[in-house]
């Protein structure tokens, strides 16, 4: 979760105001489960949208987080359901399943996942834990930029979005099937000069992306250029002052094209042990690709654009990246739904969707497109945080 700034807790009343209090609440709630010297506490950070602090909790020994804390900050009181129990900490501490939860998984066996269609509206961090371990085939998803839009900030910091960058990889490892793959569509982002006398700054985010999925158990496969027609990138006004006078030094390419960077969930078995050990043979023969297929790791396609979201992406690019790493029937998740194009895609192709999404508009796309991509199916699917489409007379039949 990103931080806030203390000054919002007074602004909103809490009663929870400082992260020393919150961090005293969270040490009195593990005194009662005796975990006061084997756990310790993170930065607490205060979660304006939900009203609550989040304490990190810290493997002593290994410094890994292995849970949090969540503090109602209008009455200081732990949110025990939201929290992580006293017996999954334990579990964590000693590297093991916690007591009574079965052993969904072998060694020698792929299991195929029991997820059905989810719309969620909240915090992928939050929602991703909620979410059974190993239970997703493929990801595929595009982050949030960074404060490429001034106006759609929410980060105060290249590093606080880093961070919460790599709290949802971990996360998203988590819920991966083993040997399957992490798609990630993702490119520098440009930031503006603040005045006439300043510089603008390039940051290279795929690259720093690609150290954190190493470093959270991934294993780098490929990296395909998504390539634009060449006008695209003339709004950032990138290019314009060399075209104009051709000094060197002042060379500067306009930007035409994003990565789409393919990870596999570490893993000691080969590719083929996923196909080979696949439940269901049948629909590894029928997701075959037939035809034409892409060659090279240079694609081209056309961008897209929606009314209500500033940056999506292409179907046909969520469709290209669902057909090539995942088979029918396979649950494809995009963490960052936006508008719900990887469900839209996955749902086309036969495959199941889990899209995850904090913008409240958004969400109200996909409710309100999902009647046109699913049908009678919408209604089936779980609406996790937010209520069901509005059926229009006539609209299903």
């Amino acid at each position: 979760m990103e931080r806030r700034n203390p000054k919002v807790a007074i602004q909103r009343g809490y009663a929870v105001l400082t992260a020393d209090q919150a961090r005293q609440i969270a040490l009195e709630w593990l005194k009662a489960g005796r975990l006061e010297n084997a756990i310790a506490l993170g930065l607490p950070e205060v979660d304006d949208r939900y009203h609550v602090w989040r304490v990190p909790l810290l493997g002593g020994v290994s410094g890994e987080r292995i849970g949090e804390v969540v503090i109602d900050a209008y009455t200081s009181l732990v949110v025990e359901n939201r929290s992580t129990r006293f017996d999954v900490l334990e579990a964590r501490l000693l590297g093991r399943p916690p007591e009574g939860t079965p052993i969904s998984r072998r060694s020698d066996r792929y299991l195929l996942s029991s997820l059905r269609n989810i719309v969620a509206l909240g915090d992928c961090e939050e929602i991703l834990m909620e979410l059974p371990a190993q239970s997703v085939d493929l990801v595929f998803t595009s982050p949030p930029y960074y404060n490429a839009r001034p106006e759609y900030s929410e980060f105060l910091s290249y590093e606080d979005y880093l961070d919460k960058m790599r709290r949802v990889i971990r996360q998203v490892h988590r819920v991966l099937n083993e040997g399957r793959f992490f798609v990630i569509n993702v490119s520098p982002v440009l930031i503006r000069r603040p005045n006439r006398q300043g510089q603008s700054r390039r940051l290279a985010v795929p690259f720093d992306l690609h150290r954190i999925f190493v470093e959270e158990g991934y294993d780098f496969v490929d990296d395909i250029i998504w390539v634009k027609p060449e006008g695209a990138g003339w709004a950032l006004g990138r290019g314009r002052r060399f075209a104009a006078d051709r000094t060197p030094l002042q060379y500067k390419p306009v930007t035409v094209t994003e990565y789409v960077l393919v990870y596999r969930r570490r893993t000691d078995k080969l590719i083929d042990w996923n196909i080979r050990t696949y439940p269901d043979q049948e629909a590894v023969r029928q997701s075959k690709i037939i035809g034409d297929y892409d060659r090279t790791n240079v694609w081209y396609i056309q961008p897209a654009y929606h009314p209500v979201h500033p940056a999506v992406f292409p179907l046909e690019l969520a469709e290209k990246v669902i057909r090539y790493y995942s088979f029918k029937g396979d649950v494809v998740l995009d963490p960052f739904a936006g508008v719900g194009t990887t469900g839209k895609a996955a749902w086309k192709l036969e495959r199941r969707f889990v899209l995850i999404e904090k913008e409240p508009a958004y969400v109200d796309v996909i409710r309100e497109e999902i009647l046109e991509w699913m049908g009678r199916a919408a209604l089936e699917v779980l609406y996790f945080n937010c209520d069901p489409p509005q059926v229009r007379q006539g609209l299903l039949f």
